[in-house]
Parts: structure tokens; sequence; C-alpha cells
């Protein structure tokens, strides 16, 4: 109508989160926890808090509720790894996929920092002076002193158990001494009794597992170790040890076992590779096993018999448990995902 004009939306009071609790009919943490992607709420209540906020047209000050409390709405992933084993191993890809995707269903945004130490203390004074709410600390070793200053500063949850870790700790992790088990039964299952392994390093709670599970497998077969050897989940250490087992076998006699179980898909590829460069077969000659079921297990000829590890619902397990604890909710510390074995031809 001629002379009448719409209330400007801008100057319209806003509907507050007590007034959606109201309309909802549950509580103001209700509604908190639905604004910031928890999922600690029971799916009726989500459906009234939604509805609520639609028919309100609420929207959530942000930058008011920061200030008040001190948030950023900001979580850090911090790598303890060399930039270069960061972005060449796959697993860390599918990890921050998944973490990316649950953080895209909240009010949080990710930062990525990423340093093998923090001599200069750059990273840890950052997460320490409220750069961050919280934190996710993904491929850490015993030697890394300066996690445990961020975990004094935010709440953390870590990827993997922690070697050297506390029983207040929160993890998500897989279940790795299972998994390895599962890549050395299916071994033994095949006629293989020369089975040596290629170990992440053991400054990492889940190569101590995985080689823990190495040994079970072997000695529920009856079987022993036929070698041992060191390696950092990266292929040039799996071509070092093959280069190792080559060596052994040209010694007066030696022999090469007939086959491998590698604590990552990586470290896999380069036992494969140096193998099939001395004219060893595989599998004929000596099988081979992975970890990981990442996109390496499938660039080899002949593709990887590898155990899966759940990478991106790994990532997803972290993120959602670092937000319930950042929106005060009550995870699990503990969340532990099983692991499959992938039957391809290199085993």
């Amino acid at each position: 109508m001629a002379g009448t004009t719409d209330p400007d939306p801008l100057r319209a009071p806003r509907a507050t989160i007590e007034e959606v609790a109201t309309a909802a009919g549950v509580s103001r943490s209700t509604v908190s926890r639905v604004v910031n992607g928890s999922t600690a709420v029971s799916p009726e209540a989500l459906a009234a808090v939604q509805d609520a906020i639609a028919r309100l047209g609420y929207v959530p000050n942000r930058a008011a509720r920061s200030l008040a409390l001190r948030q950023t709405h900001a979580i850090a992933l911090v790598v303890p790894e060399d930039t270069r084993r960061f972005f060449g191993d796959p697993y860390f890809g599918a990890v921050v996929a998944g973490i990316g995707d649950r953080i895209a269903r909240s009010d949080y945004i990710l930062n990525l920092l990423i340093a093998s130490d923090d001599p200069g203390g750059r990273m840890t004074g950052f997460v320490r002076n409220g750069g961050v709410d919280g934190a996710i600390i993904l491929s850490h070793h015993n030697s890394d002193a300066f996690v445990d200053r961020i975990v004094e500063a935010v709440p953390v949850v870590f990827g993997g158990r922690r070697a050297n870790g506390r029983d207040d700790d929160w993890f998500v992790d897989v279940d790795n001494v299972a998994g390895a088990r599962q890549g050395v039964a299916h071994l033994v299952a095949t006629g293989r009794r020369r089975i040596a392994t290629v170990t992440g390093p053991l400054s990492m709670a889940g190569a101590v597992d995985r080689l823990a599970g190495f040994r079970d497998g072997l000695a529920a077969a009856g079987l022993a170790p036929f070698a041992e050897l060191a390696g950092d989940y990266s292929e040039a250490s799996g071509a070092r040890a093959a280069q190792e087992l080559l060596a052994r076998a040209a010694e007066p006699g030696g022999v090469l076992p007939d086959a491998v179980f590698a604590a990552s898909d990586l470290m896999a590829r380069g036992v494969l590779r140096t193998l099939r460069g001395a004219g060893v077969r595989v599998p004929e000659d000596v099988a081979i096993v992975g970890f990981d079921d990442s996109t390496v297990a499938l660039s080899t000829d002949p593709a990887l018999t590898t155990v899966r590890q759940p990478m991106h619902a790994q990532g997803e397990a972290l993120a959602g448990v670092l937000i319930d604890r950042l929106t005060g909710s009550a995870p699990p510390r503990r969340t532990i995902l099983g692991t499959e074995l992938v039957v391809r031809g290199s085993a």
C-alpha cells in the first residue's frame, strides 16, 4: 500500500537463544549444542530446535559470544611431522578430509599447523595465547615434548594413542594390534612361513602395536619372526629394508623371506619395487602385505594386499570428539575403530 514501509529487517530485534529454547521446549544448553553442531542431541530435540530457529529467524551472534566466552571458534590440527612426509603420505590427506567434513557441519574453522618440532615455541605460543579453542594432534612421537604444553592449554584429542600417554588422554585410534594379526594370519593361511616385517617408527604407539600384532600372529601359528627391520612409514625406508633382505639372502646359506608384512602401504611399495627390481617375483617368491589401504595400494604392480584402516572415519571421529568436548558434551575418552583385510595381487 502506498505510504507504508516494511520494517527494516536489519533493525528488527534479534531472537535470543532463550526464546528459541522456549519455542522448542528444550533447555538453553540443548539449543547451544544444536547451533554448535554437537551430535549429543536426540533427533526429536534437534528437529524441534531447527524448527524454532527457522520460525524465529534466529541468527547466533558469534562475535559477541566469542568475546564473552573468549572463544575463537577455531580448531588447530597439529601435525608434528616434516612437511614432505605430511604431503607425501596419502594417510594424512584422508584423515584431514574426514576432519574437514565434520568441521564443515559445525561453526568451527580449521587451522593446520605442521612442524617436526617447535624450537622457537611459535606454534605452541599460538595455541597457548588463545589462537584456537582446542586442538587435534596427529602423528605424534615420544620426543614431541611441546605437545604437553598444548595439552595444558586447550582441550586436545589425539589421533592415535600416545606411547607415553596418560590415562586422561582423549584419543581416536584404530585397532592396530588386531589389524597386524589379520595381515599375518592371511600370510600364514596362504602357506607362508618365513615372514619378515618392516616396522613403523617405534617412537609411535601405532607402530609398537602393529609390531605386537605381527608377533602375536606368528606366535599363534607357532612361528618366529624371520626378520624385524626398522622403517619410518616412508617408501624409502621400505626400499632400504628390502635391500637389507636381499643382502642377507646373498650371504652363504642366506635365504629370502617368503612374505613381508609392512606396517604402511608406502613401505610395502618400497619393498615391492625393490624386490621386483632385483628379479624377485611377487607374490610367487615373496608375498607382501601393507597397512592403510591408501591410494598407494592400487599404484603397485601387482596391487597391494593390505589392512584397511578407516582413515576418513578416523578424521570425522577426531573432529567430532573435540567439538563435543568444546560444546559441553561428554564423548568417550577412547574411540577404537576396526580394521579390515583387503586381498589383492601382492599376497
